[in-house]
Parts: structure tokens; C-alpha cells; sequence
């Protein structure tokens, strides 16, 4: 009787808060029986269910997820979601952020009241290790649903299935409490750092808590969460900006949690149809997807100011004097870039192969392949040659790295205008970095030293796109910063045809003519309606039409269906 006591309620969370849709009614890693979750060993599988892609949906379910839906992607002339404005109640999208999260959620609780049944058997110090890593997860999957969705069921424990069904949405800032406390709890319980494993963390705790505070603009709680994971002095910034997002780099001090991958035991970031999108067509890639002109012109000349202002900028030589993170999101042109010399203009028909010193048909060019790179640029950050051979990687999926901390420690000391040595030390830490010099070195590069809060934010909220460019953050910041309306409206441009892109080139300014300049706006946002007025340097690979009901996810319409007391979200 016990035992169909405790499937009944297992069952009754998972159906009731997993969806109608993908049910996974008897996962080896959920208690179907009091025979499992008996033994430290089974929590320790069941805990590392939760490290699953799946559970961290919004992240990692396919290459650069929520980065298809912003002003940093072009993709040809397709529209992804949130620059199409076409989210609607039935999105199978929003049906799965919700189901997997919900799932995460069940799956943590059962762990947590299994562990409380077995206190005395598992002894105090694993029973507190695993209740902390726990709660990590559920508040981590908490903090996307209410993000994604506002209001939301909340649960910590099993329920009935006559409890299930009453069930109605609960105000976040309830929710974001608990979650609070949940981060809380799991700091304190975590050990600082592993010898031998990628398990989460003190500072993974500190650093999600940091995150959730942020998307909710509780700046201070932000701040001093930041600084409890900066004073820990466990992380520090990979040395090497480049290195840090290749494959090859499994461990880091600066990562505060990733997804853990292995090739050889066969649990692959990426298959083979999403990384062959990605890489040149040289290569055997397909050059489907790259950085926009928008993210281009998001990165400084070498004095810190923007392509508008710089007299360093160089229309001729787009690449030069540039802040070196753009070299690094996206291949220069006439440098080498996985074995051979990039160079997209419509006069390289050929191109020079280093390996081989040879000259070899140039497939990134579109006089040769029509369907490479329909703007120019194809994506370098965390692309290389592991790539190439089977097309599968085993990249750690990055949820939340130190530069990270550091950005949002000084935004949030900006916004509560408390701008001082800390705020300057971290930005410059991440600007030196790239520069490759100390942060002390201010004359090799520009450092940050803007006392003005509405000066300064624009330039942290630029840095931030610089930064994490391809990390997954510009959708959330965008969204948290209301500044869809302006950039998820914008055109999103590409080169001409071929006898255009070619007359252009003649001119010696290409892609980009002469006198063009991009503006930067007050928000930060890069608005390139000028190129407009010079109709043979551009075309239109798509539009942005963004509603503004979509700064929230519609609550699944299957889900209300089922449970009648969820109420929708405005606007659906």
C-alpha cells in the first residue's frame, strides 16, 4: 500500500506539472518505488539527471538557442520566433520550456523529500551536500520559468492530483523568495570548489542567484550576490579570450557552471546538422547562420569609442582598429581561419588553402556558392577545427562564466548609482583581458572611467553584448532592458547581388560604402537605417516584427486545458 501511495504521488507531479505532452511517468533517475533514492549512490544518478541539456532547455537544447530570436543572428531570410512576432498559445517552443523546467522541478523535490527519509541512514554531510545541489536546480529552473512566463504554479513538494488541478498561477516575486532562499541554502551547503568533477558549486549557487536577481532588476540583491562569488576568490578570467570558447578547453577558472560533454562516452554538445550550420563553407560547413551587421558595429575602435565616433575607423579596413573581441566573434577578412584565408569579397573566386600553399576554388564567396555567408561574416567564437571531421563537439555547454559575475556586479552597482573603484576594476578586468594586458595597463587599452549613470549604462550594456556575443545573454538583456520594440523591429541587412556586391567592391569600400556610419542610441541599441540611403550596398534578409505581449511566453494553452485555474498571460 505504501508503495502505490508513493507512485500515486510521484505520478500525480509529474503529470499534473510536466505538461500532457512528453511524459516521462518512470525516469530512471525519479523514485517509482521505495526501493530507489535508498543509497547515496542512487541520489547521486538521480541528481545527475538535472545536468541533462533538456533540463536546461532555454540554454542548450540546440546550438545558441535564444540568440536566433535577437539582433545578433542572420540566418538568410529566415525569422525565428521573437523577430517574427508570431508566439502564439499553442508554441510547441513554450509548451517544452515549460514541460522540461516543471520536470527538473518534480525530479528535484522527489530527491529533496527522499533525502529527508533517509537523514539518519545517508549521515549529515551528504544529506545536506545533496539536499543543496538539489535546491540549486529547482531554484535555477524556477528562476527561468518565472522569467519566461511571469506568474507561474509553485510547488515544493508532491502533490494529489485533486491538488494538482486547483492549482492557479502564484505572484513571482513570491516565487523569487523562495528561490532566493533555495540559492541561500545551496551556498551554504556546497563545498567552494571539486578537484575531480564539474558539479555545481558555492559560487554556481551565488553566481545563478546573481543571474535570477538580475532578470528581476533587484539590483542590490544582484550586487551582493556578485561579490559574495567574487570574494570567494575560487574564479578568474581565462587568459585568453579566444582559447576560453574552444573545444579543447574542458576546464577553466572561469567557468562557474557548464554542461559537462564527452565525444568518446558519446554525449555530444551538438550533432552533426547543427555544427555543420555553423563553420565555413571552405570547410564543409553550410555558413547558414552568422553575426549581423547590428553585433559588427556593437564593437568599439581601439579608443573606446563607436564606429560613429572614432576617427580610428577605417571604412576601407572595417576590422582595423578595432576592439579585438570582434576579430574574435567573426573571421577578419584576408586572415586565415580554419586553414584557409577568409575572404568573402566577389573578386576571390580562389582562395589560398595554409596547409597546403595552394590555391583552391573559394566556396565562401558568393559569385562560387550562391548560399554561403549572405552578409559577409561567418561566426569564429567557439569554432574550430574539432569541428571538421565527424562534425560533432564536445564543447562544455557554458551556463554561467566569471565575466559574466563581473558584468552583472557593475550593473547593478550602476544602476543603484553607486559607481566606484569596483564597478571600474571589474569592467576593466574584462577589457584588459581582451586586450591582453593587465587592467593596470591603461595605455594599452581604452579603459572605462565614465562617472555618469545614464552615460555610463549604455556603455555597460554595449559591453555586455561585446562580451557574452553568441553566449546566450542578448535575448535575456534585451527583454530585461524593454528594449525589444527597438531592436527586435530592425531590419536585419545582407549584401546585395553579385554585380552590385562587385561594382562595390571596385570602389574600394566594401561591404560597407564610404561615408556609412552606424548610431548608436542612447539605449545602446545600433541602428542602421542610414545604410538606406545607399540602396546598392544592402539587402533585406528580414524584418523584425515584435508585439509587445511577448516580453512573456504564453502560459500552454494544453496546460490550461488541464488545469482550468491557470489564467494567460496578456495579449494571447
Amino acid at each position: 500500500m505504501k508503495m502505490k501511495k508513493y507512485i500515486f504521488t510521484a505520478l500525480a507531479s509529474a503529470v499534473l506539472m510536466t505538461a500532457c505532452v512528453d511524459l516521462d511517468l518512470s525516469p530512471r533517475s525519479q523514485g517509482s518505488s521505495e526501493n530507489w533514492y535508498s543509497t547515496a549512490q542512487e541520489l547521486e544518478l538521480s541528481l545527475n539527471a538535472l545536468y541533462k541539456p533538456s533540463m536546461w532547455y532555454t540554454e542548450a537544447w540546440r546550438l545558441w538557442p535564444t540568440d536566433r530570436w535577437t539582433d545578433d543572428w542572420n540566418q538568410r531570410t529566415q525569422t525565428y520566433d521573437w523577430l517574427g512576432g508570431t508566439i502564439s498559445t499553442t508554441w510547441s517552443e513554450g509548451a517544452n520550456h515549460w514541460a522540461n523546467y516543471y520536470k527538473g522541478i518534480a525530479r528535484a523535490n522527489t530527491v529533496i523529500q527522499s533525502i529527508e527519509r533517509r537523514r539518519e541512514e545517508l549521515g549529515d554531510a551528504i544529506a545536506t551536500l545533496y539536499t543543496g545541489e538539489a535546491k540549486f536546480f529547482r531554484a535555477s529552473f524556477y528562476t527561468y520559468l518565472i522569467t519566461l512566463f511571469g506568474d507561474v504554479p509553485y510547488y515544493d513538494e508532491h502533490l494529489t492530483l485533486e491538488a494538482a488541478y486547483k492549482m492557479g498561477r502564484i505572484d513571482r516575486n513570491y516565487i523569487l523568495e523562495k528561490i532566493y532562499q533555495d540559492f541561500d541554502d545551496a551556498a551554504a551547503a556546497l563545498p567552494a570548489s571539486y578537484t575531480k568533477t564539474q558539479r555545481v558549486t558555492k559560487g554556481a549557487a551565488l553566481a545563478m542567484k546573481a543571474r535570477a536577481a538580475l532578470f528581476m532588476s533587484d539590483w542590490k540583491t544582484c550586487a551582493d550576490a556578485a561579490k559574495a562569488c567574487m570574494d570567494l576568490g575560487v574564479y578568474s578570467l581565462h587568459s585568453d579570450y579566444r582559447e576560453l570558447f574552444l573545444s579543447k578547453t574542458k576546464t577553466s577558472p572561469e567557468f562557474i557552471f557548464v554542461l559537462p560533454a564527452s565525444n568518446e562516452l558519446g554525449i555530444h554538445s551538438y550533432d552533426e546538422a547543427a555544427t555543420r550550420s555553423f563553420y565555413p563553407r571552405n570547410n564543409g560547413g553550410t555558413s547558414v547562420a552568422q553575426p549581423s551587421w547590428q553585433l559588427f558595429f556593437a564593437y568599439t575602435c581601439t579608443d573606446g569609442l563607436s564606429v560613429e565616433e572614432s576617427p580610428l575607423y577605417d571604412p576601407a579596413h572595417p576590422f582595423a582598429n578595432r576592439d579585438p573581441r570582434l576579430s574574435e566573434l567573426t573571421a577578419p577578412f584576408d586572415e586565415e581561419f580554419m586553414d584557409y584565408i577568409y575572404n568573402p569579397r566577389p573578386s576571390a573566386t580562389q582562395t589560398l588553402q595554409v596547409s597546403t600553399g595552394k590555391m583552391v576554388k573559394n566556396n565562401d564567396t558568393k559569385p562560387v556558392a550562391k548560399d554561403c555567408s549572405y552578409n559577409g561574416l561567418v561566426l569564429k567564437k567557439g569554432i574550430d577545427e574539432e569541428w571538421i571531421d565527424d562534425r560533432l563537439t564536445d564543447t562544455p555547454m557554458r551556463i554561467i562564466r566569471y565575466g559574466d559575475v563581473l558584468l552583472m556586479y557593475a550593473e547593478a552597482k550602476m544602476e543603484m548609482n553607486e559607481i566606484d573603484a569596483s564597478v571600474f576594476n571589474a569592467l576593466n578586468s574584462i577589457r584588459a583581458r581582451a586586450y591582453k594586458c593587465g587592467v593596470g595597463d591603461t595605455a594599452k587599452y581604452p579603459a572605462i572611467t565614465e562617472t555618469r549613470q545614464s552615460a555610463l549604462r549604455k556603455i555597460i550594456r554595449n559591453e555586455r553584448r561585446c562580451e557574452l556575443a553568441w553566449e546566450n545573454r542578448r535575448w535575456f538583456d534585451v527583454m530585461r532592458w524593454r528594449m525589444a520594440e527597438e531592436c527586435f523591429t530592425m531590419p536585419i541587412y545582407g549584401l546585395p547581388g553579385n554585380e552590385q556586391s562587385a561594382a562595390n567592391e571596385k570602389t574600394g569600400y566594401w561591404p560597407w560604402p564610404k561615408d556609412f556610419r552606424p548610431h548608436m542610441k542612447a539605449s545602446s541599441a545600433i541602428d542602421l537605417s542610414d545604410i538606406e540611403n545607399y540602396p546598392k550596398y544592402f539587402t533585406i534578409n528580414q524584418r523584425g516584427a515584435f508585439v509587445p505581449r511577448e516580453y512573456l511566453m504564453p502560459i500552454p494553452e494544453n496546460e490550461r486545458v488541464v488545469c482550468p485555474n491557470l489564467t494567460q498571460n496578456p495579449g494571447y
